[in-house]
């Protein structure tokens, strides 16, 4: 029998803000990604030095993960949490970066530490080894968040409990242009969004 699943927390981060549950937690001048996301580590007292030597996708998918995760991870016991994620432009930003370090024949030298990053799902690692996640992880790509997918994919896992509780959403980056937008999903009741879904709380 399939049950009914319930967005327990979402996150939007873009335009230089961060958003969690509907309501502005941080927000800066316009400024590059870059520094907004170093600012923001640094705002939440995040400590993980690792942050900076990640790719810009992996540090925004990252910072939602963290503020979602971070209050309902328990270091008791194996945490069953899936990470479903998706965006269009897959991990084309640092692909250029690399393809710019072994273009110029004079100057060539491929990354290594930019190397790493050139596959999107790289950002779901990034998550699973921060909060020791051994659970069920897929990164889709799509030409816009196709949200019906990801929820039907999400109360899958849910409903045959491969996951007690999903993390799904939206991280897409290119060029400095970004937006966010996570949420958790899971079978416990609650009535705090009982008249929205993953689409409606996207296009808030």
């Amino acid at each position: 029998m399939t049950q009914k699943t319930y967005i327990q927390s979402y996150i939007t981060i873009q335009n230089n803000e961060i958003v969690l549950n509907g309501a502005s937690i941080f927000k800066i001048e316009p400024t590059n990604f870059a520094d907004f996301s170093k600012q923001a580590y640094r705002n939440f007292d995040i400590q993980y030095p690792k942050f900076f030597k990640m790719d810009a996708l992996s540090k925004l998918a990252f910072l939602g993960a963290e503020l979602l995760l971070s209050p309902i991870i328990s270091s008791e016991h194996e945490n069953n949490i899936a990470l479903v994620l998706a965006n269009k432009s897959s991990s084309l930003d640092t692909d250029v970066k690399y393809q710019e370090s072994i273009s110029d024949k004079e100057n060539y030298y491929p990354s290594p530490a930019v190397f790493v990053y050139t596959l999107p799902n790289i950002c779901l690692g990034e998550i699973s080894i921060r909060h020791q996640l051994k659970s069920e992880n897929s990164f889709f790509i799509f030409d816009a968040f196709n949200t019906e997918f990801i929820s039907n994919y999400s109360n899958i896992l849910l409903n045959s409990n491969k996951s007690d509780t999903v993390l799904c959403g939206w991280v897409e980056f290119f060029n400095d242009n970004y937006k966010a937008f996570l949420c958790t999903i899971s079978k416990e009741e609650s009535t705090k969004y009982t008249n929205e879904n993953i689409n409606t709380l996207y296009n808030k």
